[in-house]
């Protein structure tokens, strides 16, 4: 028996029941409260805490091969969880298999998303998705209401085993006849960070001395634009060839469209006007410029040409495709080809004096365009702020090497044209902050942090001059 607090003996059966009320009440005021958090909140939250998670598991002694500084540590975990691929210091000699492995989990939480994971758990025991859970994966794969999120994570963690997994026998076969070592972890290692275009090589020099061979050119490529172009494309080829829809949705077209404009763009220029790469033979020479331009537009990272010796004009195309980056719903980060795509009808449709945006014959929904100018802006703010900040800690970088840095990071590209080594403290800190707001989202990021004003507005006497 136990007392009350007036002093009455109450039975324990009645005491487990007020205990189990109590949590009850607990639980539910938990999940109302998480029910009134921005989903964009939660998203940045979820990934700031793998993160420190992931820095904890890097900081072990018994996870290095050498001593490593804490904040190199950090470095290497945000880089890893956000699927960027700048490094402060080499993967593969720095950290040993555990460490390895800690990093290839790091990825794949950062590239599927850390809900995804855990959503997907819950479906395998049978259980439903709580509405929490639910919201934040709409959130962070921008799925378009009346989507099913079971659904789409199933199909997401499906086609996320098949991808790599035959990306890692087709990589063994690769590395095994160039005589890699140890050809079955890296096959696996690179084929996790291929698909969730995250960069991370366990090789020095990343692909560099494999520039003219068509089997890793082709396997890396395809893992790559598999993870930039999106997971909304395959859940709506998915939906299609199991009669679920007839048609590929307007998203996707447009998706498939742009990544095919940028490729091929891209690739004649590089494979024209950049001279480190003229003495390769033709068919060399282009596999280094269709890579290139592909590990930019996808974000991956990797590279088979030295990026310090590009010429200025490819630079400036790298520039564009690296800010340009990926897909929405995909692995990749950047201002998303979705979103320059509405930003380019936005300007047609202004020069030609149209009251509404149009692209292949669709109207696009305000709210849309706003989206997408919102995004445009707010990562030409995060990206000025950051390299004027670079300037005043890096005081020796050149400003096309801080410029290169910052468009790598904040567009989770993992691109870097030698300066990430050479960061100070600081300028490590502002390169993690702009790779956690490239994996979480630009936009996202923004509303996560903005005041929320519901106050309502009047509206002006007088139209906006602008």
């Amino acid at each position: 028996m136990v007392r009350n607090f007036k002093g009455a003996l109450m039975p324990e059966a009645r005491v487990l029941d007020v205990f189990r009320r109590s949590l009850l009440e607990t639980h539910k005021g938990a999940r109302a409260m998480l029910l009134r958090i921005n989903p964009a909140k939660l998203l940045v939250f979820g990934y700031v805490f793998y993160m420190l998670i992931g820095w904890a598991l890097l900081s072990l002694p018994f996870m290095q091969n050498v001593p490593v500084r804490q904040i190199d540590n950090l470095f290497t975990a945000v880089s890893a969880v956000s699927t960027t691929g700048l490094v402060t210091v080499d993967p593969g000699s720095t950290y040993n298999i555990w460490g390895q492995i800690v990093l290839l989990l790091l990825i794949q939480a950062g590239g599927v998303g850390y809900m995804t994971i855990g959503s997907f758990a819950m479906l395998a025991t049978h259980e439903r998705l709580i509405p929490i859970r639910e919201r934040v994966t709409m959130a962070a794969f921008s799925l378009p209401n009346g989507s099913s999120p079971a659904q789409f994570i199933r199909t997401v963690i499906l086609f996320t085993l098949i991808c790599e997994l035959v990306g890692a026998i087709a990589l063994y076969a690769i590395f095994a006849s160039e005589g890699i070592s140890n050809p079955v972890w890296s096959a696996i290692f690179h084929s996790v960070s291929a698909f969730c275009t995250a960069g991370f090589s366990l090789n020095s020099n990343s692909f560099e001395g494999l520039a003219g061979h068509p089997g890793l050119n082709f396997v890396i490529s395809a893992l790559s634009l598999f993870g930039a172009m999106g997971f909304l494309i395959i859940w709506d080829i998915w939906r299609n060839l199991t009669g679920r829809s007839v048609y590929l949705g307007f998203t996707s077209k447009l998706i498939i469209r742009m990544t095919a404009a940028f490729l091929l763009i891209g690739t004649i220029i590089l494979f024209v006007a950049e001279p480190s790469i003229a003495a390769l033979d033709p068919l060399d020479r282009l596999l280094a410029a269709f890579f290139q331009t592909m590990s930019a537009s996808t974000t991956v990272g990797f590279n088979t040409v030295p990026i310090g010796a590009l010429s200025h004009a490819t630079l400036l195309v790298m520039f564009f495709l690296m800010a340009i980056g990926a897909s929405p719903s995909g692995t990749g980060g950047g201002i998303k080809t979705t979103s320059f795509a509405a930003m380019v009808g936005l300007v047609r449709s202004t020069l030609k004096q149209r009251a509404h945006v149009r692209l292949f014959k669709r109207r696009i929904a305000a709210s849309r365009l706003q989206a997408a100018g919102a995004t445009f802006f707010y990562f030409m703010i995060l990206l000025t702020l950051a390299m004027f900040l670079l300037s005043l800690t890096e005081p020796g970088a050149s400003f096309e090497v801080m410029v290169f840095e910052c468009i790598s990071a904040l567009g989770t590209v993992g691109i870097s044209m030698g300066l990430t080594g050479d960061l100070s403290v600081l300028g490590k800190l502002i390169i993690i902050i702009l790779m956690t707001a490239g994996r979480v989202g630009i936009l996202s990021f923004g509303i996560a942090f903005a005041m929320h004003d519901e106050t309502p507005a009047e509206e002006a006497d007088n139209e906006l001059l602008l």
